[in-house]
């Protein structure tokens, strides 16, 4: 005997309505696949923001200053290379601590870039600002 000999279709059916799904979000009953856990794709995102919004929120900061870095270094080197002290990129609000990469020399220098901004500490609270060429990665 096959499924359908044994069973009519509506009381399955039936059986799935009585086993009411309610949306994890806005608490609607959910229709449709068995495996189904939002009732709309607004609240299926909702959850995922809401479950994801401190390392969200994280990652939007931590951009945000690297774009304001990558800003601040473009403004002061419009050239392309230039030379800048330290004390007038702090008035800029540029944050040391956040870049994308970091490109070593052969002779052993250090070069810290946002994007394709980069700047390397010179003498005397002094930075060096450079533009990324293409050999270097």
């Amino acid at each position: 005997m096959s499924f359908r000999d044994t069973t009519n279709r509506t009381d399955v059916h039936q059986q799935m309505d009585s086993e009411k799904r309610v949306c994890k979000v806005c608490g609607e009953i959910v229709h449709g696949r068995s495996d189904k856990q939002y009732c709309s794709d607004y609240c299926r995102a909702t959850h995922f923001h809401t479950v994801n919004a401190d390392v969200t929120s994280y990652m939007r900061r931590v951009n945000y200053t690297i774009r304001k870095n990558r800003s601040i270094l473009s403004l002061l080197n419009p050239k392309g290379r230039s030379r800048v002290h330290k004390k007038k990129l702090m008035e800029y609000g540029m944050n040391f601590d956040f870049y994308t990469n970091v490109y070593k020399t052969k002779a052993g220098k250090t070069y810290f870039f946002c994007y394709d901004q980069g700047y390397i500490p010179l003498e005397d609270d002094f930075y060096a600002l450079v533009v990324k060429e293409d050999y270097v990665c």
